[in-house]
């Protein structure tokens, strides 16, 4: 066969991944505060998209050259109709069955899904001359006026920990170098208010004598709150009791031996600290009314709540209506009077280009968020269909559940179930909880019967050992008898599992910390 080159035709079948698409997959895994940042960016780069405050929709309508496609989508989270809230009745129709982008994405595999609440976000100024006629006006971008000044903020700000501190070394201390010092020495805590970094490299670091580092060490340990510029834990604690005239020999060797304590071993510490079994409860009563972390006290960041994307609520007939959380998503359309406004007769061809590059990306961002929001609420509702019993009586009544099972049922992949459940929230009345929370194994039966899921028995091995009596402690062998005993067919090295996943301490711990506390 002679080696020559040649021309060759051949016809394959291959799946492209179009921007536009991949755009759609991505924004199906983002959580709604990571939604909001992408299209925030996207409205940055693209003139043609607004958010919605209600006022442009009306203008756009009133436009007689407005496009069709944005006409008719419309901001995804204002979703009327079945979309609103599904009836999760068995003869009620199944909705959002048609409702598919021009390119189904839904059943396309991508690899693995990413894991991962948020504001409203604020009303922008469109592009027309009347919006920018207010630019000026309160609450607008553009305005040249100073904010007022507000007094109570400034009075009601909260104080941050090295601020703190550092209004006490100019107090305790007069020498520059001390203070220059204590500086570095207060920016390198943590946010608990420990020195974590040994003592010499400090001293390397900053640039001076160790015997310096220490005397400023010894300053900034007298500094409220006290314990910060501590070590460890026992100098930490050590400090505390030093201030309250409490850190005598034998509250030093109880300190000494911290793990003994964290092991319940009451008899060693009886001995090791030489006081009786009153004595030593009154120690450990002491040790307990201490701070071990005191910088958290102190300008601590806000803890920022869990804000739930779907409501699962009662409805009048007693069935569960699933709903989505639309003040968390945002509210975008396509600004069709401006994009009528420009003149497009006279513009370079790249212009031209530009012009319809970001009208399709707008036309298809909408499309996107709207799509989003009725994946989320699809699959949501199945999940509550699915566990019915979890909504009606409780985690006990929690079924084993897998995403093959909820992607089965209403016509998706897994992955794409995946990247819809991650780090997504269900309000419900019993609190608010992750989609990932209703996907657990299954633990098989021993009485032939259905399969329990591994949420409800971790459920109930806490409830066994919450209700156990001081003298009759639970092991996890007699945590399986009782299992057992109610149709559960588990293995007591399931049982340990499950159990230190719940930061339970073994039977031993629980007998001498029942008995410590007695």
């Amino acid at each position: 066969m002679a080696l020559s080159p040649r021309l060759e035709l051949k016809q394959t079948q291959g799946l492209v991944m179009t921007p536009q698409l991949q755009q759609a997959i991505k924004l199906l895994q983002l959580s709604n505060i990571e939604l909001e940042a992408y299209v925030a960016a996207e409205m940055e780069r693209n003139p043609l998209l607004d958010w919605d405050d209600g006022n442009a929709r009306d203008q756009r309508d009133d436009h007689p050259h407005a496009d069709t496609d944005s006409a008719t989508d419309r901001s995804p989270t204002a979703t009327q109709g079945p979309e609103a809230g599904l009836d999760l009745r068995e003869d009620a129709p199944a909705a959002g069955a048609t409702d598919t982008l021009d390119t189904d994405y839904e059943n396309l595999y991508d690899g693995d899904s990413g894991s991962d609440t948020a504001r409203e976000p604020a009303s922008q100024p469109s592009l027309t001359g009347e919006s920018w006629a207010n630019a000026g006006g309160e609450g607008r971008g553009g305005s040249f006026e100073l904010r007022e000044f507000n007094f109570d903020e400034m009075v009601g700000a909260e104080i941050s920990l090295r601020d703190h501190l550092i209004e006490q070394l100019h107090l305790a201390t007069g020498n520059p170098q001390h203070q220059l010092i204590g500086v570095q020495l207060i920016d390198s805590l943590d946010e608990a208010g420990y020195l974590r970094e040994p003592l010499t490299e400090l001293a390397a670091r900053i640039g001076c004598t160790l015997p310096d580092a220490e005397t400023v060490l010894e300053i900034l340990q007298q500094f409220e709150p006290t314990g910060v510029f501590a070590r460890d834990l026992v100098e930490c604690l050590a400090l505390q009791l030093r201030e309250r005239n409490r850190c005598d020999p034998a509250m030093q060797a109880l300190l000494d031996n911290l793990a003994l304590l964290a092991q319940r071993d009451k008899d060693a510490l009886i001995q090791l600290c030489g006081v009786d079994a009153e004595d030593l409860s009154d120690m450990i009563a002491e040790l307990r009314a201490l701070n071990p972390k005191p910088g958290l006290s102190f300008g601590g960041a806000p803890v920022q709540p869990i804000v739930p994307d779907v409501f699962v609520q009662r409805a009048n007939d007693g069935s569960w209506k699933v709903e989505l959380n639309n003040a968390t998503l945002p509210r975008v359309l396509v600004n069709a009077q401006y994009c009528a406004s420009i003149d497009t007769r006279h513009a370079k061809p790249e212009e031209r280009q530009y012009i319809s590059e970001c009208l399709s990306n707008a036309n298809w961002l909408v499309k996107s968020l709207a799509q989003r929001a009725r994946t989320i609420l699809k699959v949501s509702s199945e999940i509550v269909k699915q566990q019915h019993g979890f909504f009606e009586h409780g985690v006990s009544h929690l079924k084993p559940l897998n995403l093959r099972t909820v992607a089965e049922a209403i016509d998706m992949h897994e992955s794409t179930v995946s990247r819809v459940t991650a780090n997504k929230y269900v309000a419900t009345s019993r609190g608010i909880y992750e989609m990932k929370y209703f996907f657990t194994a299954s633990i098989a039966s021993s009485r032939g019967g259905d399969a329990h899921s591994a949420e409800s028995v971790r459920h109930q091995i806490k409830t066994l050992i919450d209700g156990e009596a001081p003298d009759k402690i639970l092991s996890d062998d007699k945590l399986v008898a009782l299992l057992r005993a109610q149709g559960i067919d588990i293995a007591r090295r399931t049982v340990a599992k499950y159990r230190e996943a719940m930061r339970i301490p073994s039977s031993v711990q629980r007998r001498r910390e029942k008995r410590l506390s007695a």
